[in-house]
């Protein structure tokens, strides 16, 4: 009789792990060297399974030299979109959704308000730049505001994924979800443990 197989740890990606250069750096000093450099190391890792949302996925190759990508990408990073039509989601997610968007809708109008209040006391260009800057934290951070962060949740909630983001807003709700994270600061080392504890395919 065979053993059984253990299933391989699932592992999510989001773009910023190649695109955002405070993060990256581990890799590689752009994008398509931050990939090279992520294809060497996870090829070593047959414990990982590593996952991009399709739409991600697509998001990225505008940030990248295609000419350099080695054909091994498709083979390492797996594209897929999660399963729409065949997920549930508990009905606290939407409750919550709307109650925090309520929220920021209100923080917004405040912070319009107070610039308005503002009008003429102080130089103009200040005025805008402040209050775009605090309508941007108040309306965006910590929130999933595009169907891109929809799909990476999803995702890691489907595959009981590893989520590595940088995204705070999609690290607000895989936490509601039970979903775990990782900073992808933190992403190299991750990997390289599995290397240091044997668990790398022969060279």
């Amino acid at each position: 009789m065979k053993p059984a197989r253990h299933r391989k740890d699932r592992v999510v990606l989001d773009t910023s792990l190649f695109v955002n250069p405070d993060v990256r750096s581990a890799f590689g000093g752009s994008p398509t060297e931050a990939i090279k450099e992520f294809l060497v190391i996870a090829r070593k890792i047959p414990a990982l399974e590593f996952y991009m949302p399709s739409s991600i996925f697509k998001e990225l190759l505008n940030f990248v030299d295609q000419r350099e990508l080695p054909g091994s990408l498709l083979a390492v990073l797996h594209q897929k979109a999660p399963s729409k039509h065949e997920m549930t989601c508990p009905a606290f997610f939407l409750y919550e959704l709307i109650d925090d968007i309520r929220d920021r809708i209100n923080k917004g109008l405040r912070i319009a308000e107070k610039a308005v209040r503002s009008a003429g006391k102080v130089d103009e260009r200040e005025l805008i730049q402040n209050m775009r800057k605090s309508y941007r934290e108040a309306l965006r951070e910590g929130i999933i505001d595009s169907a891109e962060d929809v799909d990476l949740i999803l995702l890691a909630k489907e595959l009981d994924a590893l989520l590595v983001t940088v995204d705070h807003g999609a690290i607000t709700w895989a936490e509601k979800l039970g979903i775990r994270w990782l900073l992808p600061g933190k992403f190299k080392d991750y990997l390289l443990s599995f290397i240091q504890d044997g668990q790398s395919a022969p060279s």
